[in-house]
């Protein structure tokens, strides 16, 4: 146990071994409070990463346009401009995965956050080595360069899943209707494509948990997540988001795609 005079940096070290010559991601750091900024730096850069720091959410914004980070772990109570409102400003203009600190752990503020676009909430007091992990997994997830506000292109191979008048491209990761893109984060499309990945199976709040963010539930408002994401995808996909008829819901289980004759996977040729 760390006794109380050492200096936060020892308090939080643990051996990771030497950074990379290169960094593997630049993640963009806002918090008010110069302890966490210190312990956050020195973790991920530790870990391998550029990191890059903001005290209030106008310079959040300013330095964001600047250096365009591959990920922002933002806190919602900050002078200026607080969380919330970065993390709507940011989503207008960019997909960059967002994982949002708070000191308020109630599910109403965990939701609203989600809601608002986000990719993980984590409440404080937080372990930096869970959010290195969850840092870790979004990456791994998303790739770099996801500031930008269009997708990026991956190798194709999967092909083109067509449900109802939905054409959902898994090369480059969009979605259309009549021809028309339907904007989704990499989340929401990641949620998309497991669910359809077999239609009809029941796939459990636990398992996307897991799939998605990488962590098993520990409390309620860790399925939580998985439900404002599923809210979300209908309310892009269904025609009415209230009687969904592409993402069902099984009852104290999980989520199903529906099991339609038309759906079909065909390889892009």
């Amino acid at each position: 146990m760390p006794s109380e005079d050492r200096p936060i940096s020892d308090a939080f070290s643990d051996s990771l071994g030497p950074a990379p010559v290169e960094p593997k991601a630049t993640v963009m750091v806002v918090d008010d409070e110069a302890a966490v900024r210190r312990v956050l730096v020195m973790r991920l850069q530790l870990a391998g990463y550029r990191v890059i720091c903001a005290e209030d959410g106008e310079e959040a914004l300013s330095l964001f346009r600047q250096e365009q980070p591959d990920l922002v772990v933002l806190d919602v109570m900050l002078p200026k401009l607080d969380g919330f409102a970065v993390c709507r400003r940011l989503r207008a203009e960019s997909c960059v995965p967002i994982i949002f600190l708070s000191a308020l752990d109630a599910i109403a503020e965990r939701v609203s956050g989600l809601d608002l676009g986000a990719d993980d909430y984590l409440p404080k007091p937080f372990s930096p080595k869970e959010l290195e992990a969850r840092i870790a997994t979004i990456l791994r997830r998303v790739g770099r360069g996801s500031a930008s506000a269009e997708p990026r292109e991956v190798p194709s191979g999967s092909g083109v899943l067509r449900v109802g008048d939905l054409v959902v491209d898994t090369n480059r990761r969009q979605v259309t209707r009549d021809s028309e893109r339907i904007g989704l984060t990499y989340t929401e499309f990641s949620l998309l494509e497991l669910l359809f990945r077999e239609p009809g199976r029941v796939v459990p709040r636990a398992e996307i948990l897991e799939q998605l963010w990488g962590y098993p539930p520990r409390r309620a408002a860790d399925l939580r997540v998985v439900d404002v994401y599923v809210a979300r995808l209908r309310g892009k996909l269904e025609p009415d988001p209230r009687n969904p008829e592409l993402i069902l819901t099984v009852r104290g289980t999980g989520y199903a795609s529906q099991r339609m004759a038309e759906a079909s996977l065909a390889a892009n040729g």
